[in-house]
């Protein structure tokens, strides 16, 4: 049985769109085009007499969301392509040493993975609920400058599962967008499911007018994780989102007890640094494997406080200084 979702008193679910039946063609005009159904594109598309009849001219939530977000200096997606590679645990480890090692910046966390949202138990807040106030729904603090929205403080039950389908996943995305009170923060930093489909949508389309700074890439070394994370990347160019660069995570196992690095998966056609070569963008760095940090991510404890000696940790840092001088320059 599907779960039921706690919505804030006051609230309800936006109207996201019409209700697609089919992924939209390379060429699509966008259901909400005046030319939706009616050009060549839409030839033979199962979602033709559906655009064709929707109602048409821009969305109206966009004007609210645009202003919600005028406080949010920089907008930041983490993508994958394929799941496994590690990329909510990198989004939680990103976000966490921007906090710490930026403690004068305010980093927000959305959590639009709708289906399997992990975040809140990596960062030790899954059993916390969202309270509203008049200027909206209030992000969850997990410190003084690091606050996180998730689908997971909505659930009865925490082990619920999501079923739903891709407008009730979009109408929550945009609620994220316009209905959360975000404050001033200097990054937004979203974390998506993998693949390229209604979230990734949903969330590029919605932010097109705030504006996105960029999108880091994740993958594991193996050319099985590179294959899909190569349409990620064809994904960003059809959606006009520039691509900062690539991590490579599980880069690698470091013992803990004697440093020493094991390569578990082989890089056998170039790893992350050898796909962000053949496709022109920023290699961002390698973050091996630490049995610390799943422990660390299991209960909720930050790694950086409690082994800041770790390879994986200084990594990480090194990723964030070169992704704050991509979009921030040397100012702040």
């Amino acid at each position: 049985m599907a779960a039921t979702v706690d919505i804030p008193p006051g609230s309800s679910f936006p109207p996201s769109g019409p209700d697609l039946i089919a992924p939209e063609p390379e060429h699509c005009p966008g259901p909400d085009s005046q030319q939706a159904g009616k050009m060549d594109a839409c030839a033979g598309c199962p979602n033709q007499s559906i655009c064709s009849t929707a109602p048409k001219g821009p969305d109206p939530d966009l004007l609210p969301i645009q202003a919600r977000l005028s406080q949010i200096r920089h907008k930041l997606l983490i993508l994958s392509g394929k799941g496994g590679v590690g990329k909510s645990t990198f989004t939680t480890l990103l976000s966490q040493s921007f906090a710490l090692t930026h403690p004068h910046h305010q980093i927000g966390l959305m959590d639009i993975d709708i289906c399997g949202p992990s975040l809140p138990k990596m960062l030790g807040v899954e059993h916390e609920k969202i309270h509203t106030s008049s200027s909206g729904w209030s992000p969850v603090y997990v410190s003084d400058n690091l606050s996180v929205m998730s689908i997971q403080f909505m659930l009865p039950n925490q082990h619920d599962a999501i079923i739903w389908r891709g407008p009730k996943k979009n109408g929550l995305i945009k609620q994220f967008l316009r209905d959360v009170d975000w404050g001033e923060l200097d990054f937004l930093i979203i974390d998506t499911p993998p693949g390229t489909s209604d979230e990734h949508l949903s969330v590029t389309t919605l932010l097109k007018q705030s504006g996105i700074d960029g999108a880091i890439l994740v993958t594991t070394p193996q050319e099985v994780s590179l294959l899909d994370v190569r349409k990620e990347f064809d994904f960003c160019r059809k959606a006009g989102v520039r691509v900062l660069g690539i991590v490579e995570n599980m880069s690698g196992f470091i013992c803990p007890n004697c440093e020493t690095k094991s390569e578990i998966f082989t890089p056998t056609t170039g790893g992350g640094e050898g796909l962000a070569r053949s496709l022109d963008v920023e290699f961002l760095g390698r973050v091996p494997l630490d049995p610390r940090i799943g422990v660390a991510c299991d209960y909720g404890e930050s790694v950086f406080e409690a082994y800041p000696e770790s390879q994986a940790v200084k990594a990480l840092e090194g990723i964030v200084g070169k992704v704050r001088r991509m979009v921030v320059g040397e100012e702040g």
